[in-house]
C-alpha cells in the first residue's frame, strides 16, 4: 500500500555503483520500509538511471514527496557535474527525467549534502546553531555546509587546493587504501585539510562521515582542532534520509 501522509516521503540514493531508496519516517529519521538496492546500470546514462529509480518507486507503491541524491554539483535541478556516473548527465535536468518517470514530486540533490541535512535533523548536528560542516571521505572527499541547519548546497570543499593538490587526492579513504596508510598517517593529512577548512570557514563543528567513519575511534582522537569533530550517525542511511527530507521540506509549504 503507498503511504504519503505527511510523515513520511520517499528517498533514494543514486550512486555510481548502486542505486537504493525506501520509504523514510520523517518523525524518526529512519526507514519506515526495508531499503532496495539495484546496481547502476552501464553505462549509466539518464534513460537507464531513471528506469531503475522508475522501478524502485513502483515496488514500493510510492506515490507523494521523493528525494533523490545524486553525485554531482545540482543547481535548480541541473547537474552540472558527474562524478561516477555517465558524462551525458552533465547539463541533464535531473530533477525533471525522474519527475516525468515517477509522476512524484521529486526533488534532486547533491550526496554529500543530504547526507548534511540527515544530520542536521536527526545525527550527529543536531540542535547544534551556527556552521556545521559535513565531510564525507570515500572515493573523494564530499562536502555539506549549513548555516543555523539551513543547508548552503554544493560546496565542493573536497577539491580546495592544498599544498598544490586537490584535496581529495591526499586526504580521501580512497587515497588511504591505494598508499596503504595506516590510520596514525592518514590522520596527519586529514588534520591538514581540516585545519584548512577550519580557516577558512571558522566553523562549530566538523562531521565526519563515509565508509571510514566506522573507525572514527582509530582516527577522530588523532586529531587536534580548535573546531570539535563528531562522527556522522546515519552513515549508510544519510542520503536516502536526508533526501526524503529534502522533497518533504520543500513541499511542507
Amino acid at each position: 500500500m503507498p503511504r504519503t501522509s505527511r510523515s513520511t516521503a520517499f528517498g533514494i540514493d543514486i550512486g555510481g555503483s548502486g542505486i537504493k531508496g525506501a520509504i523514510v519516517d520523517l518523525e524518526k529519521g529512519d526507514l519506515a520500509t526495508e531499503r532496495i538496492k539495484y546496481l547502476t546500470p552501464k553505462p549509466s546514462t539518464p534513460e537507464s538511471v531513471a528506469e531503475v529509480v522508475a522501478k524502485l518507486v513502483k515496488e514500493a507503491g510510492w506515490t507523494g514527496e521523493l528525494g533523490a541524491t545524486f553525485p554531482a554539483v545540482i543547481q535548480h535541478g541541473v547537474a552540472k557535474t558527474a562524478a561516477n556516473v555517465d558524462k551525458s548527465w552533465i547539463g541533464t535536468d535531473v530533477d525533471k527525467v525522474l519527475t516525468d518517470i515517477t509522476h512524484c514530486d521529486v526533488t534532486v540533490l547533491n550526496d554529500a549534502d543530504a547526507a548534511g541535512i540527515a544530520e542536521a535533523r536527526f545525527g550527529a548536528a543536531k540542535g547544534v546553531d551556527g556552521v556545521v560542516i559535513l565531510l564525507t571521505f570515500g572515493t573523494g572527499i564530499g562536502s555539506a555546509l549549513l548555516l543555523d541547519g539551513q543547508l548552503v548546497p554544493n560546496t565542493e570543499l573536497g577539491h580546495l587546493e592544498l599544498d598544490g593538490h586537490d584535496a581529495e587526492k591526499k586526504a580521501s579513504s580512497a587515497a588511504k587504501d591505494n598508499e596503504e596508510l595506516s590510520f596514525k598517517q592518514w590522520a596527519k593529512r586529514v588534520q591538514r585539510y581540516l585545519q584548512h577548512v577550519e580557516n577558512l570557514f571558522t566553523p562549530d563543528l566538523f562531521v565526519v562521515g563515509g565508509g571510514v567513519s566506522k573507525n572514527a575511534d582509530k582516527w577522530v582522537p588523532l586529531l587536534e582542532l580548535s573546531t570539535p569533530v563528531k562522527p556522522a550517525q546515519l552513515l549508510n542511511n544519510a542520503g536516502i534520509v536526508g533526501a526524503a527530507m529534502a522533497a518533504h521540506e520543500k513541499f511542507a509549504e
